[in-house]
Parts: C-alpha cells; structure tokens; sequence
C-alpha cells in the first residue's frame, strides 16, 4: 500500500542518505566560499536529481537522472576532499563525508541499474 503522507521521493533511502550529506558538507564549514558554494550546490543537486528520477515515467529517463544524481554526489565528495587537502575543512569532516558519499553511490548505482 502506498504512503500518501509522503512525496515518493521521500521514502527512498537513497534521498534520506542524500539529505544527510547535504547536512554534512553543511556543517563542514569549507573556508573557501567559492569551493563551499559548489559543494553544496552538487549535495543539493543530488537530493533534486532523486526526486527528479522518481517523477521519470520511463526506466531509461529514470536511470538517466539516476546517474546524474550519482555524478553529482561524487562531485560533493571530491569538493570535500579537496578542501581537506587544501586545509579549507578538517579531516573529519571529509571522512565523514566520504563514508556517506560511498553509500549513496552504492545506493544510486543499484537504483541506476534496477531502473535499466
């Protein structure tokens, strides 16, 4: 039976990960505004994707975005990566980061695949 007191997007467990990586490199304070402003916007844009992808009617379109939502969520984990590395964010920040970004990839390539 279907929930209706959600959106579909919202029972995915795939966009609760992707809600709590955009609480993460949220809270990482990347001292570099321009570096801070595209990883949030790659964490949000993988929230918008998974919402997109489960508005899709056909499998195609639906894996389609999937893989841009993957795209994006690497790009959030690399944009921490690098501002560990450069010292614009701490260690742990990034590791807790990379250790999201690695399940929701796992979980938006399963979704990608299931949509084929």
């Amino acid at each position: 039976m279907a929930n209706w007191t959600a959106l579909p997007h919202q029972n995915l467990i795939a966009y609760q990960v992707a809600r709590e990586l955009v609480v993460l490199v949220r809270a990482a304070k990347i001292a570099d505004s321009k570096l801070r402003d595209q990883a949030m916007r790659a964490a949000m844009s993988v929230c918008l994707n998974i919402a997109e992808a489960v508005g899709r009617v056909s499998n195609a379109d639906k894996a389609r975005v999937y893989g841009i939502a993957r795209g994006e969520a690497c790009e959030a984990a690399a944009a921490i990566d690098v501002a560990a590395a450069a010292g614009y964010c701490s260690p742990e920040s990034a590791s807790g980061i990379s250790s999201v970004g690695l399940r929701l990839y796992a979980l938006l390539t399963a979704l990608s695949r299931k949509s084929c």
